[in-house]
Formats: C-alpha cells, sequence, structure tokens
C-alpha cells in the first residue's frame, strides 16, 4: 500500500534525499520551493534575530541558537511524525493530505509570533499581553506576505493554520493534529530538549532514544491524540527525565534565572511606556536598545545594564527554598502574581535598610518564584499489544508518575531571592533572613 502522504513535496523530499538544507546536528531539513517561499518572508526572517534561550547563554556561552533554528527543526519533525503515523490506517483515515500539509506550514510558522525574551514576559501574565501564539494572528492577517504564499503556494487559508496554533474549533481530528504540535510528546519539545542541549554543551536534553520514541507514535484509544506503542515505554521514560534535567540544570539554574529576575522586574515597571504592538515586532537586539533608552534615570537603570551593557553585574544568589526543603517558604510565594513578587521584594527592601543600617533601594532585591501557571502534564496513552488494551504512561511507568505530573513544577523550580552584590554576602550570612523575608510576605495579608 503506498504511503497516504507521499505526494507532499517536503515528505517526498524527505525520503529521496533532495532539496535539503543542514542544520545541528546533521539535521535535513527539506527546502522545497513553497518552504523558501515561507522562510525568506521578513516576518519569519525575523527570527533569525531572535535567540531561542535568552539569558541562558550568560551561564553557557554556546546557547545563542535561534528561533529560526528552531523553526526548521521543528518542521523537520512534523514530516518524521507525519511519516510514521500516516502508517497508522486510524491516522491515515482522520488526516487527510490537506490537513497534513497544515499541519506542516504550522509547524514552520509555530513560533512565528515570538517577540524577544516572550517565555520570559508571557510567564508574568500582565495585563494587555497576548499568548505569542495569538500574537502570531497579526502576522498572518491581511497586508503581509505570508497569507498570500499560503493561499497560493500551499493552497491553504490562513485561518487554518491559526486553528491550529490557536484553536477555534473543537473535532477529534483537530486535537489529534494539534497534540502533534503542543502535547506529551509533541514535536516542538522533542526539538527544543535536543537543540537546547545540543548548543548549551550538556548531554541532558539528549539522552533518550528519539528515533524509537517517533516509531513507537500511534492514535490514542479516544482518536483525537497521540499514543505509544509498549516498545517506546523506556524512550518515553527517558525524554520525561531529559526534560526534568533541562529545566533543574539549564532552564532554572540560579544564575539564568537571577539574570532572567532582573529583566521581569524591569520589564514590569517599563512596559506601561512602550508600545507594545511595535515592541513585539522588534528584532532583540533594537528591543534591549528600546529598554535601555527607557530604563535611563529609573531605578532599572542598573538592572537593564546589568544584564546588557559590556559590563556584566548579575544580582547574586542569598537564598532559596525549594517545595521539599522549605516548603512554608515556597508554598507562601510560589505561584503567586508578578505584583505580589515586586510588592512584597519592596518590603523586603524596607525591612533590609533598617537591620543592616544603610539603604538597600526598592530593586536591590528581587524575589523569582514560580509562575502562576505549571508545565504541561506529561499525560499520555501506551498501548500494550499483548493486552490489546490502554492505559496511562504513569500508571506503568514511576518515573513518570514521579517526574512529570503534577509535581514536577515543585521538583525543579524554585523560590529564591537574589540581591544586589554591593549587600548580597550580608544577606546571605544573616540569621534571620527567613525570618524577614516571610513577615514582609504576610505584612497586609
Amino acid at each position: 500500500m503506498n504511503h497516504p502522504y507521499v505526494e507532499i513535496p517536503e515528505l517526498s523530499n524527505l525520503q529521496s534525499g533532495s532539496g535539503l538544507v543542514r542544520i545541528p546536528y546533521q539535521q535535513d531539513v527539506p527546502f522545497t520551493g513553497r518552504v523558501r517561499a515561507l522562510v525568506d518572508t521578513p516576518e519569519f526572517r525575523r527570527l533569525s534575530h531572535i535567540t531561542q534561550l535568552g539569558f541562558t547563554a550568560l551561564v553557557y556561552p554556546g546557547a545563542t541558537h535561534t528561533r529560526f533554528e528552531h523553526a526548521l527543526g521543528v518542521y523537520q519533525n512534523a514530516l518524521q511524525y507525519l511519516w510514521q503515523l500516516g502508517r497508522d490506517e486510524r491516522f491515515a483515515a482522520t488526516v487527510d493530505v490537506h490537513t497534513a500539509e497544515v499541519l506542516i506550514a504550522a509547524a514552520l510558522l509555530h513560533d512565528l509570533g515570538h517577540w524577544p525574551f516572550c517565555h520570559l514576559i508571557e510567564d508574568m501574565s500582565l495585563e494587555g499581553i497576548p499568548r505569542h501564539e495569538q500574537f502570531a494572528r497579526e502576522f498572518l492577517s491581511e497586508g503581509h506576505e505570508l497569507p498570500k504564499i499560503l493561499r497560493e503556494e500551499w493552497g491553504i487559508e490562513p485561518s487554518e493554520v491559526l486553528d491550529i496554533l490557536v484553536p477555534s474549533s473543537d473535532t477529534p481530528r483537530m486535537r489529534l493534529v494539534r497534540s502533534i504540535l503542543s502535547g506529551p510528546i509533541d514535536i516542538d519539545k522533542m526539538d527544543y530538549l535536543d537543540r537546547d542541549s545540543l548548543h548549551a554543551g550538556v548531554p541532558y536534553g539528549r539522552n533518550y532514544d528519539k528515533k524509537r520514541l517517533i516509531q513507537s507514535l500511534m492514535v490514542n484509544e479516544c482518536g483525537d491524540g497521540l499514543a505509544i506503542g509498549s516498545k517506546g515505554k523506556t524512550a518515553a521514560e527517558l525524554m520525561v527525565f531529559a526534560r526534568y534535567v533541562m529545566f533543574s540544570e539549564v532552564y532554572w539554574h540560579h544564575a539564568v534565572r537571577a539574570a532572567s529576575t532582573m529583566f521581569a522586574r524591569a520589564f514590569y515597571h517599563l512596559y506601561p511606556r512602550l508600545d507594545l504592538a511595535e515592541y513585539f515586532q522588534l528584532t532583540e537586539s533594537d528591543s534591549i536598545s528600546v529598554l535601555r533608552k527607557e530604563a535611563q534615570g529609573t531605578d532599572c537603570e542598573r538592572l537593564v545594564e546589568g544584564i546588557f551593557s559590556n559590563k556584566r553585574v548579575l544580582y547574586k544568589r542569598v537564598a532559596e527554598f525549594s517545595f521539599y526543603e522549605s516548603s512554608e517558604v515556597f508554598e507562601l510565594i510560589a505561584h503567586r502574581p508578578v505584583s505580589s513578587l515586586v510588592h512584597w521584594s519592596e518590603q523586603l527592601a524596607a525591612r533590609l535598610t533598617q537591620r543592616l543600617n544603610q539603604q538597600v533601594d526598592a530593586t536591590d532585591v528581587l524575589i523569582d518564584a514560580p509562575p502562576t501557571h505549571r508545565e504541561v502534564e506529561f499525560n499520555v496513552e501506551i498501548y500494550s499489544p499483548r493486552e490489546a488494551q490502554y492505559q496511562p504512561l504513569h500508571v506503568v511507568s514511576p518515573v513518570v508518575d514521579t517526574l512529570a505530573r503534577k509535581q514536577f513544577d515543585d521538583f525543579v523550580k524554585r523560590v529564591r531571592v537574589f540581591a544586589h552584590p554591593r549587600i548580597a554576602t550580608e544577606c546571605k550570612t544573616m540569621s534571620d533572613f527567613k525570618s524577614l523575608l516571610i513577615d514582609a510576605v504576610r505584612e497586609n495579608g
């Protein structure tokens, strides 16, 4: 039986090995004429000027790769998923060729709405700031090149791509397609774990059998999402562990979070001054220039200059509280709105002024905490042909049950207090610092 998607040009090129470009690490990406047309638009090229990991490069100097490279990797993963899933009769009967092509285009364009330091800003849940998937609507609206290319080169309406990125319909078919791009074992996660690990120079995100996991893909019992065959169980467990270690050792490394918290505090105070519709369309370097200009002469200037000027001055970690070692403080502060974190930081600064008998400015002390939302649970079914039944992976895997469900955020994310180097040593050695912090949080409720 012929493969149902063999006539899709990108899949045909993937199998024949023709018309390819190479991205790290030794990854061949089909580059057809219609893919090139999308990639060559100003909206897509902009992603080559936005780094994937932001401040992570301050700790891991090689982690300067871009959203552009990541988008190509996710698109290539989409082709691999479709080639495997096309062998599943239930998938092929549900997802026709046109819908498969919409998924391919959506995979390539999935980060189109990303702006510089996007996830940091999104985690703050500030009023008036959309999710980046929703912001993609701007670039897919009339007046831009992308809608014309999608219609003329792909035979796709922009609204079809948006329905994958920002759901507007709810059918089993569309839930199935969306689970490929955003779900427990999605093409986005499979790329960023591998790529971020590669560029950071660490092994953690690459130590799972990607090929085996893809080969085990199938449709879940309800027909509206992905499942894996029993032969992919170990690969899935290793992917869960890879994600856990990447969060704990890279994404939430204390020095990365120090810079991130400095940025977040400055952005909190400065963003009302910005024309956000214009700001979010800037390249990373241009957005930094705007922030540095807006911060001049304000309390945020040393925060912004400390992370963006040629002389780096990062705040120092003076206290850290995990759910399992300091549950009282963690539960008091974690998952609270950023406005509360700012208020508590200011209250703590006032107390430290009295305690240290010297002026501690409102932005000298910063509280960092897990954001209000939690990471997506690794909730996927595993199919056992011997028993002819589907079961949740966490039921048959203690690794997944421990590391990939609701406890994930509590394992890898911590409440931390950072202070300006001028006062950091005194704060860190203060015997009653924890009490001062708790009092600052509990004051006025």
